[in-house]
């Protein structure tokens, strides 16, 4: 039979173990647990007067193994594994084989380099989930939003990001993690300059539409690419550290909308028909942690694996190289050789592109042939997931991911909703009702807030420089009167009689008077566009409920990060998922805004950490070829669940708590028995 590799011969000697590799010459694999011999004109000058065994490492006093020592230990214990089980695919041998290198390349400046812009573009993902919630209050005023409209914007951010992880995670299979990353960050980073600038609403849609659509493609890819440059034994702590930029988009989101929102100086307009508000400055702001990944990701390589996987050896081989040399030279070891010369690589597939020389057809005709070969591959890649080998990893994964969203994101937009209503409530009981007040030639120069007017007779008034709100005239005369210059926040009549009486300069549209008769009513000079129906302070609440939720999860990361090597990747997952169900119950005692913060920051402190814990092991299920892809559908049925669950605990708001209650605790129980199902991967080689 053909031999399955290409390209390099590996060989390994009679007797010895899979963690020992023959001897390098110019027919054997030339990777060797030991450095090389060398001759003494090539000795390195950091090394010479210098008498090997002189030197001792100075933790053997204290019984502290050798890393060398427990390197070689865990290749010793997978050999002895793979000597236990009846055969050796070609996919675990080229893992093992990429498993050695890595740990031989170490845990550096470079992983570390790699973790804080990866860190970012993963913030700039955080960031989107929450800047349309953050600017909405502020928004609806500036480009007047009916409540489907807003409904609308809240959900098209999820739908983008649902698209875009199921695009980008399958592309970043086939066209590489870094190159796939740098345009979506690129997409983020132009719809966010532009979203800015979008006077209309459609305009505003469509931006954030494709921003999400761009940013959507980050989690999938960012999690494949920072795994494949982690060995096993730091592959669950420093993916779940990684988890927490996530927190840190939140809170940055939530501190610059605070402290630029609220202030209305920061803007400018030219006329009435642009306006740049406090809100636009923050979505512009918000752009940062992706601009700034954008930049970085420049002077990152791309993943060494996805290019061993499509047959790219010297490539890979280079960038195993600087890794090598960047980690130990930081560590002050420079002379330490990178003594892999060559290294095994899968087969090529028969469905490899398709190239089409420059002469052949037109340049579109070439990108269509392209683009079509490209779109195949992704789907054969997607439809695999669900072949023989990944079928019920996928459909338990997929369950796992659902439920945890469904009730993450649905309790994260109850929670906040509640407290509007409770606000809302709060104010309805301070509510002023007037019963059959007649007044005449009276001149109203101060504010009227939360009243109903009920049968009331107005002869000869003035209504000048005042703002109304929250108020409600019924079944009321007015005669005579003069408005002037008012500003207006839900105030309406309703079937009023309205005699010899002129609106100038207000914002008292037709839609205000409900059921009205007008006789000899003149409206002069009406205040046009929704930014100047009134000027209402920003409720510091919705900034200190999305900061403390953010900052709630730091417990829950920390713990995760630390354990998720120790206790493995199911009990996290299935313990987190279920004591979260139990923290549901305690939402019937949320009789108060204080009560609902802070069982709102203890749902998101514990359930942190199976959400860290179903990230880990989405990268450990897969192999390197279906790694981002399946993330990628993963994810996009995480953001279909964050769509259904947020409309629908939304529904129920001021309606019953029943409901959204027991609608999470059941998907949450599901979700962790079915993660204890799971096989456990702590301890396996990343295929």
């Amino acid at each position: 039979m053909a031999d399955p590799y290409h390209n390099n011969i590996y060989h390994q000697g009679d007797g010895d173990s899979y963690g020992t590799y023959g001897q390098g010459g110019q027919d054997g694999y030339g990777y060797q647990t030991d450095y090389p011999p060398q001759e003494e004109d090539a000795a390195s000058d950091a090394t010479e007067g210098h008498d090997e065994e002189d030197q001792m490492y100075e933790g053997e006093y204290q019984g502290i193994p050798h890393p060398d020592e427990v390197k070689a230990a865990r290749r010793a214990a997978r050999a002895k594994a793979r000597t236990v089980a009846d055969a050796v695919s070609e996919q675990e041998e080229l893992a093992e084989q990429y498993e050695d290198i890595m740990e031989d390349c170490g845990h550096g400046k470079f992983q570390w380099t790699l973790f804080v812009v990866l860190g970012l573009a993963l913030m700039a993902d955080s960031v989107e989930c929450f800047v349309v919630a953050l600017v909405l209050p502020s928004a609806e005023k500036d480009m007047c939003l009916s409540h489907a409209e807003k409904g609308m914007l809240g959900l098209i951010v999820f739908l983008g990001m649902m698209f875009g992880a199921f695009i980008w995670g399958g592309l970043a299979d086939k066209v590489g993690r870094r190159k796939c990353l740098i345009i979506v960050l690129a997409m983020n980073c132009i719809s966010a300059f532009f979203s800015s600038f979008a006077q209309g609403y459609g305009f505003f849609l469509f931006f954030r539409l494709f921003s999400g659509i761009g940013i959507g493609g980050s989690v999938p890819i960012v999690y494949s690419y920072f795994s494949e440059f982690l060995q096993m034994n730091k592959r669950g702590e420093h993916l779940s550290w990684l988890c927490m930029f996530w927190m840190m988009g939140g809170i940055y989101a939530s501190f610059t909308a605070w402290g630029i929102i609220p202030r209305y100086g920061w803007g400018f307009s030219m006329g009435t028909e642009f306006q740049f508000h406090s809100w636009r400055v923050f979505v512009l702001v918000c752009a940062l942690p992706a601009i700034t990944a954008f930049v970085g990701l420049i002077f990152m390589p791309e993943s060494p694996r996805f290019l061993l996987e499509n047959a790219k050896h010297d490539e890979a081989w280079m960038i195993l190289k600087q890794v090598h040399d960047t980690n130990w030279r930081a560590k002050g070891e420079p002379e330490r050789v990178f003594t892999v010369t060559h290294i095994k690589i899968p087969k090529t597939q028969e469905d490899e592109f398709i190239e089409i020389q420059t002469a052949t057809g037109t340049a579109f005709q070439r990108w269509v042939v392209r683009t079509l070969t490209l779109t195949k591959l992704v789907m054969k890649n997607v439809l695999s997931l669900f072949g023989r080998d990944l079928r019920l990893a996928t459909l338990l994964m997929a369950i796992i991911w659902f439920t945890m969203a469904f009730s993450f994101y649905g309790l994260s937009v109850w929670f906040p909703d509640m407290i509007k209503h409770l606000q809302h409530e709060e104010y309805e009981s301070k509510l002023k009702v007037f019963h059959r007040e007649k007044v005449e030639q009276f001149h109203f120069n101060f504010s009227l807030e939360n009243q109903v007017h009920k049968e009331g007779e107005y002869i000869n008034d003035k209504f000048i420089d005042i703002e109304m709100k929250s108020v409600k005239f019924e079944d009321s005369l007015f005669v005579d009167c003069f408005f002037e210059n008012i500003r207006s926040t839900e105030t309406i009549f309703e079937n009023c009689t309205i005699r010899s009486t002129v609106f100038y300069d207000t914002d008292l549209y037709e839609e205000k008077f409900i059921d009205c008769t007008f006789e000899n009513v003149t409206f002069l000079h009406n205040k046009k566009g929704c930014h100047l129906d009134y000027e209402e302070e920003n409720d510091v609440l919705v900034y200190l409920v999305s900061f403390l939720g953010s900052l709630a999860v730091l417990p829950g990361n920390i713990i995760s990060a630390l354990f998720m090597d120790k206790i493995g990747r199911i009990k996290i997952i299935g313990g987190s998922m279920l004591i979260s169900a139990g923290c549901t119950f305690f939402l019937f005692l949320s009789f108060s805004q204080a009560a609902i913060i802070a069982w709102q920051c203890l749902f998101c402190g514990v359930s942190v950490a199976a959400w860290n814990g179903i990230q880990v092991i989405t990268v450990e299920l897969y192999p390197a070829s279906k790694r981002a892809t399946a993330f990628g559908v993963l994810n996009a049925i995480c953001k279909l669940a964050a769509i259904l669950g947020s409309s629908i605990f939304a529904s129920f708001v001021g309606i019953t708590k029943v409901i959204p209650i027991l609608l999470s605790f059941v998907a949450l129980v599901g979700g962790g028995v079915l993660a204890l199902k799971l096989p456990e991967t702590r301890e396996k080689v990343l295929l």
